[in-house]
C-alpha cells in the first residue's frame, strides 16, 4: 500500500502542536492534583510519595526497554497511540479502585506509559522539524501553554466538585490523544531502511553508553533538571509560609511557564539564527539556575520573586532545548528514539527522583537552605558543559 504524502511544513507543525497540547493536557492535571486524588481516596502521605516515586525510579529500566520496543514499529506514532492508550487504561483503573496495591498497579501503569510519551513525541518533531525547516519550539511550545491552561482550568473545577475529576480528566484526555496519535500525527516512518531486530537495538543503547559526548550531555542536562526538585517539592510550602496567598502562589508558578513559553517561541528561534552553541546555553542555564536558587535561599519578597521566576526561561527551556539538541546530535539516526528516551528517563526520572527524595530531609532540617545543595547541581552541571564543551566534536 502506498504511503500518504508527507505533509506540509504548517500542516506538520499544526498536528505535532495539536499533540503537545492533548500531552500537556494530562500532564497539566496529574502533576500538580494526583496527590490530592491520592489523598482524598484514602492514602496516606507515605503512601502518596511511593506511588509517585515509583514510576520516576523505574525509568531507568522502563525508559530503555519501551524505547526499543518503540523503534520495532514502522510508524512513529503507533507506539505514541499504544502508550497513549495504555496511560488512559492506568488512570481509568484508579478510578474504581482502592486500597494502595490496586492503586500502585493502576498508577505505575499509567504513569510510565505516560511519561514515555514526551521523549517519542520529541523525537517525532525533531525529525520533523529538521526536514521541514521548522523550529522544534514552536510546537513543543504550545505544550507548555496547555499546560498552564490545564492547571487553571482544573483548579476552577475543583472548586465545585470533588478530586475524583482529576482522574476523569487525565483519563479522557489520554485517550483522546491515543485516538488523535493514530489519526492525526504525521505518518512518519521510524527509519529509512529495513527495522532491527529488538536484540541489535538493545547493542544501540550500549553504544550510547559508551559515547562520552553522549553521556556529558545526558549528564549536563539531568543534572540541570534535577536542580528544580526542590523548587517543584517545596516553593509552594515556602511561599505560603511567608504569607503569600495560594492564589499569588499559583500565579508565580504560572509567571514561570509562560517565560518558558516566551523562550521557545521567541528566543529560541533567535538563538539558532545566531549559531549558538547548545553547550554555551546550557552554561548559560546553568548560571541562571545557580543565580535563581542561592536567591531564594534567602526568602525574598515578590517583587523579587516575580524576577526570579523569570529564570525559568534559562534554568529550564534553555537546558531542555539544548539537551534535546545534543542528545540528537550525538547519537546515530537509527538510535534517537533510544537515545532521547534514556535521557528523559535520566533527566526528568531517576535523577531528579532522586534529588526530589532528598529535597524532604534537606526542608525538614534546612527549611528555604535547602535551595543550596539545588545550586550546588546547577553548578554541577555547567562543570559538565564546560568540560564537555572543549572536548565533544563540533
Amino acid at each position: 500500500m502506498a504511503e500518504s504524502p508527507a505533509p506540509t511544513a504548517r500542516t506538520a507543525q499544526l498536528r505535532l502542536s495539536i499533540g503537545y497540547v492533548l500531552l500537556f493536557g494530562v500532564t497539566g492535571v496529574s502533576l500538580p492534583y494526583a496527590g490530592l486524588w491520592m489523598r482524598d481516596r484514602g492514602l496516606s502521605g507515605a503512601e502518596i510519595g511511593i506511588l509517585l516515586a515509583a514510576p520516576m525510579l523505574a525509568r531507568l529500566i522502563t525508559g530503555p526497554a519501551l524505547a526499543v520496543w518503540a523503534d520495532g514499529f514502522a510508524h512513529r506514532r503507533t507506539p505514541i497511540a499504544l502508550l497513549a492508550a495504555a496511560a488512559a487504561l492506568g488512570y481509568g483503573g484508579a478510578l474504581f479502585v482502592d486500597g494502595f496495591g490496586p492503586w500502585m498497579v493502576c498508577w505505575f501503569v499509567g504513569a510510565t506509559a505516560a511519561a514515555a510519551l514526551l521523549p517519542l513525541s520529541d523525537v517525532l518533531t525533531l525529525r520533523l522539524a529538521r526536514r521541514s525547516g521548522f523550529t522544534f519550539a514552536l510546537p513543543r511550545g504550545f505544550g507548555s501553554a496547555a499546560f498552564v491552561a490545564a492547571n487553571v482550568v482544573m483548579g476552577a473545577i475543583l472548586t465545585r466538585t470533588s478530586s475524583q475529576a482529576v482522574g476523569v480528566w487525565i483519563a479522557c484526555g489520554a485517550a483522546l490523544l491515543a485516538v488523535f496519535a493514530l489519526a492525526g500525527l504525521p505518518d512518519e516512518a521510524v527509519g529509512d531502511g529495513p527495522r532491527t531486530r529488538a536484540r541489535d537495538r538493545f547493542r544501540g543503547l550500549g553504544a550510547l553508553l559508551a559515547s562520552a559526548p553522549f553521556v556529558g550531555a545526558v549528564a549536563a542536562t539531568a543534572a540541570l533538571h534535577a536542580s528544580h526538585a526542590f523548587y517543584y517539592a517545596f516553593s509552594a510550602v515556602l511561599w505560603t509560609a511567608q504569607g503569600l496567598s495560594a492564589t499569588v502562589t499559583g500565579a508565580l508558578w504560572g509567571f514561570a511557564v509562560v517565560m518558558e513559553i516566551a523562550f521557545m517561541w521567541v528566543i529560541e528561534p533567535w538563538r539558532r539564527r545566531l549559531g549558538v552553541s547548545p553547550w554555551t546555553l546550557i552554561l548559560i542555564a546553568a548560571g541562571a539556575g545557580a543565580v535563581r536558587w542561592a536567591a531564594l535561599t534567602t526568602e525574598p519578597g515578590l517583587g523579587w520573586l516575580v524576577a526570579l521566576q523569570a529564570l525559568h526561561a534559562l534554568s529550564f527551556a534553555a537546558s531542555y532545548l539544548a539537551g534535546l539538541e545534543l542528545v540528537d546530535r550525538f547519537s546515530p539516526p537509527e538510535s534517537h528514539t533510544a537515545a532521547q528516551t534514556l535521557s528523559s528517563a535520566l533527566s526528568s526520572g531517576v535523577v531528579i527522583g532522586v534529588a526530589t527524595l532528598v529535597s524532604g530531609p534537606l526542608y525538614d532540617a534546612h527549611g528555604a537552605q535547602g535551595y543550596w545543595a539545588m545550586t550546588a547541581l546547577a553548578l554541577s552541571g555547567g562543570l559538565v558543559a564546560l568540560v564537555m564543551r572543549r572536548r565533544a566534536p563540533a
